[in-house]
C-alpha cells in the first residue's frame, strides 16, 4: 500500500483508513476515530517497557502497545528504551555490551516504586507470544545502528509466528533510522512501516513524498505538529501517530488535529473510558 495510495484525496484515505477502529467519546455527540498506542506499556502507571506496564495497557484497554526494541551481545532481542540499562534497572554499561543472562538478572521495576521490584527485561519473543491477539503491537527497533543485522532477526521472530502477513495492522514496525525503515520494508513487504521524526526538517511536501514510497505511517513528535502537516500526510495516503502524550492539554491538542492515533504514557488522557 506505500506506492499505491500516493495521491489519494484525503476524503477517500479517511474513509478507507483500517487504523482507524477505536471511538473515543466526543463531546459534540460525533464519534471521534483514534487510536490509543500506550507508550513503553502504560508508562504513566508502571514501569516502561515491563510486563508490569504492558498488562497495565491492556487492562486499560489500549489500542497498542509500543515497545523498543534492542539486541543483548549475544544476539538475544530484548525490550528496553536507552541504549544503556543505567536510568531504568539497577546495572550499568550498554544493553549491546552485556549478554542476555547479564541483562536478565536486572531489577528493571523498582526505580518506580518496590510494589514493581524485580520485574525483568522482557524478550521480544516474549512480548509477541504474550501480547499478539490481545492488543496491537507497535514495534519500534531502537538504534539499529548498533545492531548489525536486527532487521532480519526482528522479521525473523514475526515470520516464525505468522505475523508477517496482514493483521488488520496490528503489528506495525517503526524507527527514527529511515534506512532501517527501507530495509524493513524490503523483508516484511506486507507489513506496516513508520517513520519517526522530531524535526521539522522532515515535514515538507517533497519529504513526506519520498517516505510515502514505503512507510504507511508518519509519526511526528506532537511539537511539530500542523493541520497541513495532518493534511498533507493523509493526501499521501499515509497515517499519522503522534507521540509523547503526558498532558491531558497535549491529548486534547493531537485530537483536535485529527491525528489517527495518539502515543502515550497515559492512555486514559485520550479515551476517559479507559
Amino acid at each position: 500500500m506505500k506506492k499505491t495510495l500516493v495521491g489519494a484525496g484525503l476524503s477517500f484515505v479517511l474513509l478507507c483508513s483500517p487504523f482507524q477502529q477505536s471511538f473515543a467519546a466526543e463531546t459534540t455527540g460525533e464519534l471521534r476515530q483514534v487510536d490509543t498506542v500506550a507508550h513503553r506499556g502504560a508508562a504513566g502507571y508502571a514501569p516502561e517497557n515491563t510486563l508490569a506496564a504492558f498488562d497495565k495497557a491492556v487492562e486499560m484497554k489500549s489500542d497498542y502497545i509500543e515497545i523498543d526494541v534492542q539486541q543483548s551481545k549475544d544476539g538475544e532481542l530484548v525490550i528496553i528504551h536507552d541504549t544503556t540499562v543505567d536510568r531504568t534497572t539497577d546495572g550499568s554499561g550498554k544493553v549491546g555490551d552485556l549478554t542476555f543472562e547479564q541483562l536478565r538478572t536486572l531489577d528493571a521495576g523498582s526505580w518506580m516504586g518496590k510494589q514493581f521490584a524485580g520485574e525483568k527485561l522482557p524478550t521480544f519473543d516474549e512480548i509477541l507470544d504474550r501480547y499478539h491477539g490481545k492488543t496491537g503491537i507497535l514495534i519500534e527497533i531502537k538504534a539499529p545502528e548498533l545492531y548489525p543485522g536486527i532487521e532480519e532477526r526482528v522479521a525473523a521472530e514475526l515470520k516464525e509466528r505468522n505475523l508477517d502477513l496482514p493483521q488488520n495492522e496490528k503489528i506495525i514496525i517503526q524507527s527514527f533510522n529511515f534506512e532501517s525503515m527501507k530495509k524493513m520494508n524490503k523483508l516484511l513487504p506486507k507489513v506496516p512501516i513508520g517513520v519517526l521524526t522530531a524535526s521539522k526538517d522532515n515535514t515538507s511536501l517533497q519529504k513526506l513524498q519520498e517516505f510515502a514510497e514505503y512507510a504507511d505511517y508518519f509519526n511526528p513528535h506532537y511539537s511539530i505538529v500542523t493541520e497541513e502537516l495532518v493534511d498533507n500526510v493523509h493526501t499521501l495516503g499515509m497515517k499519522i501517530s503522534s507521540w509523547t502524550v503526558r498532558s491531558q492539554k497535549t491529548a486534547d491538542f493531537l485530537l483536535n488535529m485529527d491525528v489517527d492515533a495518539i502515543i502515550t504514557d497515559y492512555p486514559d488522557y485520550v479515551d476517559p473510558r479507559k
